[in-house]
């Protein structure tokens, strides 16, 4: 089982984010803060989310969201994404997620290395945090599958993306689409800046 704090503070959340690699789609980060009390066994197949199969995620999701002391989604948009850069995206939606906390939590854990601090919430980051630390992981799962569901949802208008499967991650059928229809509103300018680019930044 993962680690159940890296501070020594009760109210110690943790936040990770889904979506940063992706072509298309918002970049969408949770927070999460743990109880004192884990009741469901469930809990011991926490692990990263990518690590673990669509049906397990979803699973997880419903004891985190049901069992957590707290926990908060937040989106940030292709077209900030494309204004601010995708690592100050990702930053500022896992800040955003912590803000949305109902409980204001005493210390933060980051997945990764980077982060920009929030004003009076002391924070670590941790390198692959959503493989050591449960908090992390739990939010990992939310971030992950609040994305999917959102993906899922605009395939329907947009299905020769196949975002339905590839999440708006860059793999070949996404890829070949792009080739052939050209990008949509929601695909993120900056990293394709115009479709005659395309096979130079889209070489297999």
């Amino acid at each position: 089982m993962l680690k159940r704090r890296y501070s020594d503070f009760l109210l110690e959340a943790g936040t990770d984010e889904a979506g940063r690699g992706a072509l298309a789609g918002p970049v969408v980060a949770a927070a999460v803060i743990l109880p004192k009390r884990l009741r469901s066994r469930k809990w011991k197949l926490l692990r990263d989310s990518k690590l673990m199969n669509e049906k397990l995620r979803y699973e997880l999701r419903e004891v985190i969201m049901r069992e957590s002391l707290a926990w908060r989604v937040a989106f940030v948009s292709q077209e900030v994404i494309d204004r601010i850069n995708i690592l100050n995206a990702s930053i500022l939606a896992m800040q955003k997620a912590v803000h949305y906390l109902p409980v204001t939590p005493e210390f933060l854990i980051v997945d990764g290395n980077r982060f920009k601090p929030i004003p009076g919430l002391n924070h670590a980051t941790v390198i692959d945090g959503d493989a050591k630390y449960l908090s992390i992981a739990a939010a990992s799962v939310l971030a992950k599958t609040f994305r999917d569901d959102f993906m899922k949802t605009i395939h329907r208008y947009f299905p020769h993306y196949v975002w339905n499967k590839n999440k708006g991650y860059g793999t070949p059928e996404h890829k070949r689409a792009i080739r052939e229809h050209g990008i949509c509103r929601y695909h993120r300018k900056s990293f394709h800046p115009n479709v005659e680019q395309l096979e130079l930044l889209f070489d297999e």
